[in-house]
């Protein structure tokens, strides 16, 4: 089952950074050719951020029906929704063809990923640790937590070899639509995998003695407000160093710095690598040391690791950029690793679904969506070591959450 969520979780991922690559590459080109290089930018990166308003708005309808009728139908409905929206994108005309209809149905695209992602990770997080033994969660928790690695990974390597065999104009004419048409076959794949998952018994059992929740959005909100508030808290580090030391960085150092698509591509696949040590080092370390603990130890490194992200990015040196956004994915993922069992732990059976999910997503909102814009303003306004400085501040905010909550790894989850 660890294996079927991690399969699952990388493909959703995959599609998802897919969009944050292309929009850091070439969107602004293809969906806003009539506004300035910095507001095209802004614009790409706006129709980037509707995903993660829409993902609270996923995790809210799939976690209802997660709790009402299981896991797994809800999983195959959110990798659907989330393949199908991703392909269309790599079938979408741009501006020259349809005018403003193109950004228009880009939104509308984005919104839908978004929608079917809120859904996905707190099911695949739900399928991994309701299936694992006790004293053993933090270990199933690490496989779906491996799937942004893994995602990122092949997302980032598919451009890099079409920005390497392709000339410049066919990638930003037709190549960059590649990626997103690879979302029809990983569909198929994904949805072979979860049709053939059977229900966690944590769940089974709720549904066998009558138990689910009638109305698992509404309950979860009455019983665990705190957890609710304070689990996204603690999410906002993890997003707000994936997205500025990925889709801002990228951006950044292609067009503010001038350093080859290529090279930014390529040490964005070493510094991926360091996302997933961290990520798999902190996930299983944590059935030992403690969820509470391990995330507190990431949030603490990421606050140090804010100023220095931008000294070492402004190198221009490939290898110093390499272990800039390397070690700023590390601290993400010594937070982020842990955090497939911890919020799970957080919420009683009936309502688990929707509320690791909620917290899960409106963390996203608070630390994703907003990073890559508010990076760039912050750049243009003052400089990239206020970049640095606002991921420390994001930082210290985890921290202060995750303070607050209590440590979770010896309570049942039935």
């Amino acid at each position: 089952m660890a294996v079927a969520s991690f399969i699952g979780t990388a493909i959703e991922f995959y599609d998802f950074y897919v969009y944050g690559t292309a929009a850091a590459l070439v969107l602004n080109e293809a969906f806003f050719p009539n506004l300035s290089s910095l507001n095209a930018t802004l614009a790409s990166f706006s129709t980037y951020a509707v995903a993660f308003a829409a993902r609270p708005i996923g995790s809210l309808l799939f976690g209802h029906f997660g709790d009402r009728i299981g896991r797994k139908s809800v999983l195959v409905a959110s990798l659907l929704l989330m393949g199908l929206s991703t392909a269309c994108v790599g079938l979408l005309p741009g501006y020259s063809t349809l005018g403003v209809w193109a950004p228009l149905l880009l939104v509308l695209l984005r919104f839908l990923q978004g929608v079917g992602l809120g859904g996905e990770w707190g099911g695949a997080a739900l399928l991994a640790v309701e299936h694992a033994p006790r004293g053993r969660r933090g270990l199933f928790a690490a496989f779906p937590q491996l799937g942004p690695s893994v995602g990122f990974f092949a997302a980032t390597g598919i451009f890099w070899l079409l920005s390497e065999s392709l000339s410049d104009e066919a990638f930003r004419s037709w190549g960059w639509r590649i990626p997103f048409l690879l979302s029809f076959l990983l569909v198929a794949v994904g949805l072979f995998v979860r049709l053939k998952i059977s229900e966690t018994p944590v769940f089974a059992k709720v549904m066998a003695d009558q138990e689910a929740s009638r109305a698992p959005a509404l309950e979860v909100f009455k019983r665990h407000p705190k957890e609710i508030l304070l689990g996204a808290g603690g999410m906002v580090v993890a997003y707000g160093l994936f997205y500025t030391a990925t889709t801002y960085c990228l951006a950044y150092g292609t067009k503010t710095l001038g350093v080859p698509r290529g090279t930014m591509l390529a040490v964005s696949l070493v510094a991926c690598l360091f996302l997933a040590a961290g990520t798999w080092l902190a996930a299983t370390r944590s059935d030992a040391g403690g969820r509470r603990r391990t995330v507190l130890a990431g949030s603490g490194l990421a606050v140090v690791w804010g100023p220095v992200l931008f000294l070492l990015m402004d190198t221009e040196q490939p290898v110093l950029i390499a272990l800039a956004l390397g070690g700023a994915l590390f601290c993400m993922g010594v937070v982020y690793g842990p955090m497939g069992a911890y919020l799970p732990e957080l919420f009683s059976v009936r309502v688990r679904y929707s509320g690791a999910s909620f917290a899960y997503n409106l963390g996203g909102v608070l630390g994703g969506a907003v990073a890559p814009l508010v990076a760039t303003r912050l750049q243009s306004a003052f400089g990239s070591s206020s970049v640095g400085w606002y991921v420390s501040a994001m930082a210290v905010i985890s921290l202060l959450c995750v303070l607050a909550l209590p440590e979770t790894r010896e309570r049942e989850l039935g």
